[in-house]
């Protein structure tokens, strides 16, 4: 099965997931929590992972079955920015003064 349609088996998940990182931002090279969310879920996903890279950086990485040198990078901001979320939604900023 492509992986493309896989997605949708785990849409309810990612959606919790997302909104629980928005609920509980950090700042730049504050984000502790956030990265180990990522990166305990990558392990679980049976991706390697490199922590901590620049501080709080994650890096996952995924190995096809041949040997190449070929590579494709993927990157993610996980920073908060210091602006107060006015929003009232369900998983608003539970920090006063950041959001994503």
């Amino acid at each position: 099965m492509p992986v493309i349609d896989r997605i949708k088996d785990f849409q309810n998940d990612l959606v919790a997931i997302r909104r629980d990182i928005h609920a509980h931002p950090e700042i730049g090279f504050e984000e502790t929590r956030t990265s180990a969310i990522v990166a305990d879920l990558l392990e679980t996903w049976g991706i390697t992972v490199h922590r901590g890279v620049g501080g709080t950086g994650v890096v996952g990485e995924l190995r096809g079955n041949h040997n190449s040198n070929k590579r494709i990078g993927l990157r993610a901001d996980m920073d908060a920015l210091p602006i107060l979320e006015t929003t009232g939604l369900p998983y608003a900023s539970t920090v006063p003064g950041k959001m994503h």
